[in-house]
């Protein structure tokens, strides 16, 4: 009797998707043009440095940042491997798509992050949501975004953003939840409305764990760039994806040594970037 009368759940969500089709199409059409156009602009602009000029610019940055010559080292030799492989331009498209999905991830989730440590019942209902998405394989939900996106990099990116949102929203609200309570009582005390405590107080205390937050939200775009290459998305995925093809060890070899090299260049930054910040 239970397996004769099967609830059509994924027939309710193909009718859903095919209404926000029928009747968003100019919304999502829209969006879809104006986040292509924003990626390709930032690629453009990351192209338009000569490579070695790139390569000073991140040495420097990492300099200042971490006042280490290890790191400057790391950043120079990654670098120049990854242009002596042939994979500059790929490693610009994938670092592109990488800044905007953690832009749009910090950009939401830390407000919601911040709200929810102040409202426990909403990370309450949260927090099934967040683990649903962390934890669905991405291919579910890149089937819906490639119908309301198209082809090309946008899906790619709105899928990473739902994959990676999760990250940011979790320790934003750990970080917000753990502030010493003596703190929020001293910064009362001193007569904080609470838009000076949240920007004078909880926010210095959490920013470790809210830095934590955005490295592991590089970490888990870089791990959707395979998968973006599916829908047609540029950058470092599509070597994987062509060598996986044809069985091309050397081509897939180099290309996943691109994306880690990035990957530890880009979490060594930001770790360092957040122990700078005051507490």
């Amino acid at each position: 009797m239970i397996t004769e009368y099967k609830i059509p759940l994924g027939q309710y969500m193909e009718n859903f998707i095919d209404l926000l089709v029928e009747h968003g199409s100019w919304f999502f059409d829209y969006t879809a043009i104006t986040l292509e156009w924003l990626i390709e602009t930032l690629t453009q602009f990351l192209l338009w440095f000569p490579p070695l000029i790139f390569i000073s610019l991140m040495a420097s940055l990492a300099y200042l940042i971490h006042r280490k010559v290890g790191i400057v080292i790391y950043t120079v030799l990654s670098l120049l491997l990854i242009l002596n492989l042939g994979y500059w331009d790929a490693t610009m498209t994938t670092l592109a798509l990488v800044l905007y999905a953690t832009f749009f991830c910090v950009l939401i989730g830390t407000p919601v992050g911040i709200y929810a440590a102040h409202h426990p019942w909403l990370y309450q209902v949260l927090r099934p949501l967040l683990d649903l998405m962390q934890t669905i394989p991405t291919f579910v939900y890149l089937i819906p975004t490639l119908t309301l996106f198209g082809l090309g990099v946008v899906p790619g990116l709105i899928s990473t953003v739902i994959f990676a949102i999760a990250a940011p929203i979790r320790l934003t609200y750990l970080g917000i939840s753990e502030v010493p309570k003596e703190l929020i009582e001293a910064g009362k005390s001193f007569g904080c409305t609470p838009r000076q405590l949240l920007y004078k107080v909880e926010l210095p205390a959490a920013m470790t764990s809210i830095a934590a937050g955005i490295t592991q939200c590089i970490m888990l775009a870089l791990s959707m760039v395979v998968i973006a290459a599916l829908v047609g998305a540029d950058g470092l995925g599509k070597p994987v994806i062509r060598a996986l093809n044809t069985v091309d060890i050397a081509k897939g070899f180099e290309a996943g040594l691109a994306i880690v090299l990035i990957a530890i260049l880009l979490d060594r930054l930001f770790k360092q970037e957040s122990a700078t910040q005051p507490s």
